[in-house]
């Protein structure tokens, strides 16, 4: 039986490509995090750039509504040498957004250095070392085929680590900069005023 001062939430992670888009879902129970599901979704069969972007929102929506995560917590393009690839990997990741509103879920987007560092404490980790880690966090066995798979709940279980502690031992999260302000105005120093 779940105690009642436990709070649940279910975080989507996303590393679009256009390509494979690779995904995870975890649960948290309280300061437990849970592994539900990760995989991937195959798109190099598609030729058409159109077709992969409405696979991308299809099968986001789909897993939205399947799971009924709390929100998504996804990957930012990072900046390349190719900015062609680049556009593409904005594109997808515009997709998996649209599709994420489409649901009403609150969205939180993470830098690829970000995620490596939460999970790895190293923000120039690999994707195996990355993998590696998300396998003695989450206590699990099985290798998925693409690194894109731990890559998307590398995302998930870094959402997951933003949570603030409020020094009482209490985590609370919060959305953004603005509501963590309206919770704290007594932390926040006021803007100084000039006298002219």
């Amino acid at each position: 039986m779940q105690q009642p001062d436990k709070k649940e939430r279910i975080i989507l992670g996303i590393d679009p490509g256009t390509a494979v888009m690779g995904y995870g879902l975890v649960k948290e129970v309280g300061s437990k995090l849970e592994l539900i599901s990760l995989g991937v979704v195959k798109m190099a069969n598609l030729d058409d750039h159109n077709l992969k972007l409405q696979r991308i929102f299809e099968k986001t929506v789909a897993l939205i509504d399947n799971y009924k995560p709390d929100c998504l917590a996804i990957e930012a393009p990072f900046y390349g040498k190719n900015i062609q690839v680049m556009l593409k990997l904005g594109r997808a990741q515009g997709v998996a957004i649209a599709a994420a509103l489409s649901r009403s879920l609150v969205i939180c987007e993470y830098a690829p250095r970000k995620i490596k560092q939460s999970i790895t404490g190293n923000g120039n980790a690999t994707k195996e070392q990355v993998a590696a880690m998300l396998k003695t966090l989450l206590k699990f066995e099985e290798s998925p085929e693409f690194l894109d798979a731990t890559d998307g709940l590398a995302v998930a279980v870094c959402h997951s680590f933003q949570r603030i502690t409020t020094g009482r031992g209490n985590k609370i999260s919060y959305s953004g900069w603005e509501a963590f302000v309206k919770d704290n105005t007594q932390r926040v120093a006021s803007p100084l005023k000039i006298k002219k």
